[in-house]
């Protein structure tokens, strides 16, 4: 096990399951069209699956990789994909055996340097890696106020460094390998009721970390203005989040 995972994430692992969105079908669809074969795809830092069971509609194996054994625990099950316990720097993978490695909003936490190693040692000479992240997600204006205030002003000191890479979409981290351009636009979305949108932002790290240090909830803080901003808690609403993405070839 690699003693420098920073691991936010294990003890919200069900409610991380819960609460999280899906990436677009369409996604996987388009990673699929830039690799000639599709044996096996490895989906690292794979969480609660989700990444992985898309991937497995399209590959014959999947190999889901997750350093927190709390996420392991409770990814969805698949006949086509092998979870386990690893670090993303260090995996037992066979060597050149992968055609696929995604990285779905997690690469902001590797030792990048190591794990590039240990993508070009896994990649098969023709093989991609796709790497993406997204932000803040976007409702309506007075939804996204209260939102945006949270993130920027109240969780501002709770957030780990790496949240910054985030905000920038990736554009600032080191990428060794042989860009795809263009990349089309992609983004999640959903459709939430005021008590889900609730549930997803205490899976944030920032939120869990401030309730650890002030035994105070901040979404609860200010649940009666989201609730005036939002309408009937049970009306759901359209959620969108734009995914920032770079994909690269091994070759």
């Amino acid at each position: 096990m690699n003693n420098d995972f920073k691991d936010h994430f294990s003890s919200n692992a069900s409610n991380y399951s819960r609460f999280r969105p899906s990436y677009p079908a369409e996604l996987y669809r388009y990673l699929a069209t830039l690799t000639p074969n599709h044996d096996q795809a490895w989906d690292c830092a794979t969480g609660n699956g989700q990444a992985a069971v898309q991937l497995a509609e399209h590959f014959k194996r999947v190999i889901a990789t997750d350093a927190s054994r709390h996420q392991i625990a409770a990814a969805t099950k698949h006949n086509n994909i092998k979870y386990s316990v690893s670090p993303a720097e260090k995996t037992d993978i066979d060597s050149h055996s992968i055609d696929l490695v995604t990285v779905a909003q997690a690469l902001h936490w590797f030792d990048l340097e190591r794990f590039y190693q240990e993508v070009k040692r896994v990649l098969n000479p023709k093989g991609v890696i796709a790497v993406w992240t997204y932000n803040l997600f976007r409702i309506n204006d007075d939804v996204d106020a209260l939102i945006d205030s949270l993130y920027h002003n109240t969780l501002e000191d709770y957030w780990p460094p790496e949240r910054r890479l985030v905000e920038n979409g990736y554009a600032d981290l080191p990428f060794p390998f042989n860009p795809a351009t263009p990349i089309p636009n992609f983004a999640m979305s959903a459709s939430w009721t005021l008590p889900h949108m609730q549930g997803y932002l205490r899976t944030w790290s920032a939120v869990s970390r401030y309730i650890e240090i002030t035994a105070v909830d901040p979404v609860s803080q200010i649940a009666t203005q989201l609730e005036q901003a939002w309408g009937d808690p049970k009306q759901e609403r359209a959620v969108v989040w734009p995914l920032s993405m770079r994909i690269g070839f091994n070759h």
